[in-house]
């Protein structure tokens, strides 16, 4: 395999692990981000524990969907990840859906 065939499928892989992320975005509430990786959940503990004069902050996610390309499975039921770094957490906003124009059904 050349260097280009590799760059060709990393970049592949890369494309298909976005049109996940863009297929599955809508079934989570929060987005989480820490140094690591990157995640989507539906529940999100943040705890910020100190120990020994170190501060850092420990997540507990539930429902969770994985921002790695080279994991088989990338749902996962539960995720705990103990950080001494940033940590980012957003809710995302539910858009409204509309299942057909002039049909009166709307959520």
């Amino acid at each position: 395999m050349s260097a280009e065939d590799l760059e060709n499928y990393e970049t592949d892989m890369e494309l298909a692990l976005y049109r996940e992320y863009r297929d599955v975005v809508g079934l989570f509430s929060y987005v989480v981000e820490t140094e690591r990786r990157f995640y989507l959940a539906n529940h999100v503990d943040l705890q910020v524990r100190s120990a020994a004069g170190e501060v850092y902050f420990e997540l507990s996610l539930v429902d969770a969907w994985v921002w790695d390309v080279y994991r088989s499975a990338r749902f996962v039921k539960s995720v705990r990840v103990v950080t001494f770094k940033d940590v980012n957490v957003e809710e995302l906003a539910k858009a409204e859906l509309d299942l057909g124009t002039g049909t009166g059904f709307t959520r």
